[in-house]
């Protein structure tokens, strides 16, 4: 069967968004727009899987809200919601806990990495996190998924969660006149340039906003002297910068630096090199700041504006939320007949 076109991702509440989430998620939900039904969620029930303090977690989720709508993502023409207020996430995620497999769920990098040692310790919700992304994606049997590398395994278990599905009910489904799948296998949208997006500090480490040093990360709400101070700031090697991408090999900073502009510019790393290679840092880092605070000066201000009011981000999570759970209700409806749940 053919599937509508849809794509669907999230961003977690976890507070101080940073240049990586925006150039690595939320600058490309703003493109995906034009091309396909977009539903951007606030996944706040992911959040809870590390303890959140209540307070803040109501102001992150208002927070990651502000930064789409304040990016540019139309919450008029595309879904904007956050996660809890749809039941149809909890709902679905338990029936793939019972579809997933332990050895599934046993190969995933993400739980051993943030679990640590201390694994005995880690909440059952990490764990079985998967599931629940697998529930979102397909709750509203989305077809592309924008993903960073670091997804890229989530996203094959949410496929293989749909396979089995599929191949689990298959007799039921046809019943039912719902075609030979229910679910769509979610293909990836891999990210352009910078979809990593490193410390200003440390080349080899990820932009992060639990590094000590607010220096290694430009903060979406930073203003344009906070992000020109960074950037002068940020560590660079004595050598001008490359003409060529060969010569970015073994510069991480550099490397970084030149992604950056790139995803900020929107145009391809050999075309920044072009226009700066053979050139001093110096002269790149002054280019780099002016394109920078225009980019992302007007959306800081923006998130402000739209942070210090609360019922009217609060408005469009609900009315977002209402028209997801449309969408959700429709498919849980028919989860549950394919199933052979009474309802």
């Amino acid at each position: 069967m053919e599937f509508q076109q849809r794509v669907f991702s999230g961003v977690q509440p976890t507070g101080n968004l940073h240049l990586g989430n925006y150039l690595g998620a939320i600058q490309r939900f703003v493109a995906l727009q034009d091309s396909y039904d977009c539903i951007y969620c606030v996944v706040d029930l992911h959040a809870i899987t590390v303890w959140q303090d209540p307070v803040e977690l109501k102001k992150q989720i208002r927070e990651v809200t502000a930064a789409f709508i304040a990016a540019g993502i139309d919450p008029a023409k595309h879904i904007v919601f956050n996660q809890s207020q749809v039941s149809g996430h909890a709902e679905l995620a338990w029936v793939f806990n019972c579809v997933a497999r332990l050895g599934w769920l046993n190969r995933m990098t993400q739980f051993k990495e943030k679990a640590g040692k201390d694994r005995e310790n880690a909440s059952v919700g990490l764990y079985a996190y998967p599931s629940l992304m697998a529930a979102d994606i397909l709750l509203y049997r989305a077809t592309h998924v924008p993903v960073g590398e670091d997804q890229k395994q989530h996203l094959e278990l949410t496929r293989d969660i749909a396979q089995k599905f599929n191949n689990d009910f298959g007799p039921s489904i046809a019943s039912l006149g719902l075609g030979e799948n229910f679910f769509p296998l979610t293909e990836p949208l891999i990210g352009g340039p910078a979809a990593r997006v490193m410390s200003l500090r440390d080349g080899s480490k990820k932009m992060s906003k639990s590094d000590p040093s607010d220096l290694s990360r430009i903060n979406l709400t930073d203003d344009a002297d906070a992000v020109a101070s960074k950037i002068r700031k940020a560590k660079t090697d004595p050598e001008p910068l490359p003409s060529e991408l060969d010569g970015l090999k073994g510069r991480p900073e550099a490397d970084n630096l030149v992604g950056i502009y790139a995803a900020l510019a929107v145009t391809p790393k050999e075309q920044v090199l072009a226009d700066f290679g053979g050139g001093q840092f110096s002269t790149f880092k002054a280019a780099l700041v002016d394109l920078a605070v225009a980019k992302l000066g007007p959306i800081g201000g923006e998130m402000k504006r739209l942070v210090a009011e609360p019922e009217h981000i609060d408005t469009i999570l609900r009315d977002g939320a209402d028209r997801a759970r449309v969408l959700a209700e429709e498919t849980l409806r028919q989860v549950k007949d394919i199933v052979g749940f009474v309802r």
